[in-house]
């Protein structure tokens, strides 16, 4: 059946229509319902998939020990030389 075939069996159906009562019917439902659905799947996905992530975050160092990490000398800085006793 062509498109223009159709919309001639569509002309008088679409005339006995009340113009201020449009539904989206049972079609509008059914695309609704079949989005719905793919939604609820997708979103089930997600949450198995997210539920297998493994992520450990480093603790942030406390102020202490940083303090403490940056008066020990690196290693490539030349150490002073002890004293010589007399």
């Amino acid at each position: 059946m062509y498109a223009t075939q159709a919309m001639a069996f569509a002309a008088p159906l679409a005339k006995e229509l009340d113009e201020n009562k449009v539904t989206p019917g049972v079609l509008g439902f059914i695309v609704f319902a079949v989005m719905a659905g793919g939604v609820w799947m997708l979103m089930k996905s997600m949450n198995r998939h997210m539920s297998m992530v493994n992520f450990e975050e480093t603790p942030a160092q406390t102020p202490a020990a940083s303090a403490q990490s940056s008066k020990q000398p690196a290693e490539n800085e030349p150490k002073p030389a002890a004293p010589q006793g007399e």
